[in-house]
């Protein structure tokens, strides 16, 4: 997918939540997004934290005040693919999706309304602008975006395979691969620092490398700061 942004807005990633809806609207109040901002958010809104609901109440409600481009996580894909397979719902759930389904206050699916489906059925495989692409999890160097598997998309973090540049030169942005802080290897920047595992939820702008980061419970740790190698607590 790619997209041109307007003149004056900024292109903000917003890194793997994981179910902290808290988080979320803590990030976003510190973003404070307008109109001609794009928000980029790399997947996996569901699993593991108490309030995936709420999570994807925050982003359909954040469409209203700017530009929302949602990308599918691997937890997103196996929520999908739980609807109608027994087999994939009972993965889904041993991959942290109870959390999910008890946000919902049901214990199967039925509980989920018909606009988060179609929120989820929105979501796409990538981003791409003038300098930066964004995906979940990886790419493939070689191969452009529109060709690339979904399992290297959504299933493959930055350590599973040698971090390469991609062949139209330009900065990928991911998640996927959790850690306590910022992993920023030139050309591939991975903002993934642990939301979900007791981490921070990380919001970065490649064009300035300026940072966001709140904790799981909302608390603001780091404000505008341009300096990528921040340590999360």
């Amino acid at each position: 997918m790619k997209t041109k942004p307007t003149a004056n807005g900024r292109i903000i990633a917003i890194g793997d939540i994981h179910g902290h809806a808290l988080a979320l609207r803590a990030l976003t109040r510190a973003i404070q997004p307008s109109p001609d901002d794009v928000i980029v958010t790399l997947g996996d809104y569901v699993n593991r934290g108490p309030d995936s609901k709420g999570v994807i109440e925050c982003l359909i409600e954040l469409r209203d005040s700017c530009k929302l481009v949602p990308i599918l996580g691997n937890h997103d894909e196996m929520l999908l693919d739980a609807r109608n397979d027994r087999y994939a719902y009972d993965r889904f759930v041993m991959s942290g999706g109870k959390g999910t389904v008890d946000s919902y206050g049901n214990q199967k699916l039925n509980g989920i309304p018909a606009s988060h489906w179609r929120f989820l059925e929105s979501c796409v495989d990538y981003y791409e602008t003038a300098h930066s692409l964004f995906t979940h999890a990886n790419f493939c160097s070689y191969t452009p975006l529109q060709h690339q598997l979904s399992s290297v998309l959504r299933w493959t973090g930055i350590d599973e395979m040698e971090i390469c540049d991609h062949s139209s030169g330009k900065v990928a942005i991911v998640g996927h691969a959790a850690a306590n802080e910022i992993r920023d290897h030139g050309t591939c920047v991975c903002i993934d620092t642990g939301c979900g595992f007791g981490g921070v939820l990380t919001a970065y702008e490649p064009a300035t490398k300026t940072i966001w980061q709140v904790t799981e419970g909302g608390e603001i740790v780091v404000r505008n700061d341009r300096q990528s190698d921040q340590s999360a607590p």
